[in-house]
């Protein structure tokens, strides 16, 4: 009886292996995702062998109940062992292929950091549903973003800065209820904000300096409640800056320095919960609102290489805090107030004006 149990026991364990395991189709799908990068210095897809793509494949995560793959985590950057022993961080090529698609029930994608991952995002990225992450950030992915985006109704962060993105950003992606945390930082993304923008209403960091995008600032922003992070700096944005970002709730840093903005400087920015606000090197004229209050804290306003006119607002010593204040290279002209904040400013702040005098300048 004792082989006949052996026997037995051996077909029991074997079949629970075969249902714990990931399914066929998910360990293919992975082996040709691997097939097109090659990785020459760390040997992160070395431990991708075996039946069981679930259990000890780098960077690899299943779902507990389905034993479906849910995960991909592979950053070039980390503190992992592997990274450590190598002393090194990692280097990846080649390209992310479509066969990625057919692991349908991914949740998490992270390919980031590898620097020279190149190709296009896969079009078909947009049919997996239950996608929750997307980051592919510092590698030189190209292309555009897929245009129908916008039906990954789970997705919370999408992260695709450092690359090399071009095209616009599609209309559909306004239709990405969940999105919290958008980066799309340092590409050649161009053409306008979409208008409807404001639609992303559980958006919380909106990061897209570094790009060509055009046109004007779109009033719905201001209707997301809950964004706190908003940079739009080094684009090619044109027009006034809405008075209505300054009555946003949560809105802490305003990035828009280096652009074409013109206009004036909304009253509702100086009186905002903004503390952190970076207008330079615009075309913004007229004077600086003398609005500043008690309620006024800033750890950052710079103002410099605009067209400024007309004196320093006076009601800037009544603000609880300055941290650093550059009006520098506008047309201001006039005595520095005395006290603070004024008092632990350095000359820099305050050069190339017309007649600015006073403390940390020339005496009036």
């Amino acid at each position: 009886m004792k082989p006949v149990f052996t026997i037995m026991s051996a077909l029991l364990l074997a079949v629970i292996a075969t249902v714990n395991s990931c399914p066929p189709s998910d360990r293919e799908a992975l082996l040709a995702f691997k097939a097109a990068l090659h990785e020459p210095y760390l040997g992160i897809f070395d431990s991708w062998t075996g039946t069981d793509c679930c259990h000890n494949w780098y960077g690899v995560s299943c779902d507990t109940e389905s034993h479906r793959v849910a995960d991909i985590n592979l950053r070039g950057e980390s503190e992992d062992p592997i990274f450590e022993r190598a002393h090194r961080t990692g280097y990846m090529t080649g390209f992310i292929s479509p066969e990625i698609c057919k692991l349908t029930r991914l949740s998490s994608i992270t390919i980031a950091d590898w620097k020279g991952i190149t190709g296009e995002i896969p079009k078909c990225i947009s049919t997996l549903s239950f996608l929750r992450i997307l980051d592919l950030v510092g590698n030189k992915i190209s292309g555009e973003i897929p245009y129908d985006i916008g039906k990954l109704n789970r997705l919370t962060v999408l992260n695709i800065a450092d690359n090399q993105i071009s095209g616009r950003i599609p209309a559909s992606l306004t239709s990405l209820s969940s999105l919290m945390h958008l980066d799309l930082r340092n590409n050649k993304i161009s053409g306008p904000i979409p208008r409807r923008f404001g639609r992303l209403g559980m958006l919380s960091r909106a990061l897209l300096s570094g790009n060509q995008i055009s046109g004007l600032i779109p009033g719905s922003i201001s209707r997301i409640y809950r964004l706190a992070d908003l940079d739009l700096s080094m684009n090619k944005i044109s027009g006034s800056i809405p008075a209505s970002l300054g009555k946003m709730a949560v809105l802490a840093t305003l990035n828009l320095d280096c652009n074409k903005i013109s206009g004036t400087i909304p009253p509702t920015l100086l009186t905002s919960s903004i503390g952190n606000l970076n207008l330079s090197r615009n075309g913004l004229a007229g004077k600086i609102p003398d609005v500043f209050g008690p309620r006024s804290y800033f750890t950052v306003i710079d103002l410099s290489y605009n067209k400024l006119s007309g004196s320093i607002p006076r009601t800037l010593t009544a603000a609880s805090y300055i941290g650093h204040l550059d009006v520098s290279y506008n047309h201001l002209c006039g005595r520095i107030p005395a006290g603070a904040p004024f008092d632990h400013l350095e000359a820099s702040s305050f050069s190339h004006n017309h007649c600015l005098c006073g403390k940390p300048l020339r005496a009036c």
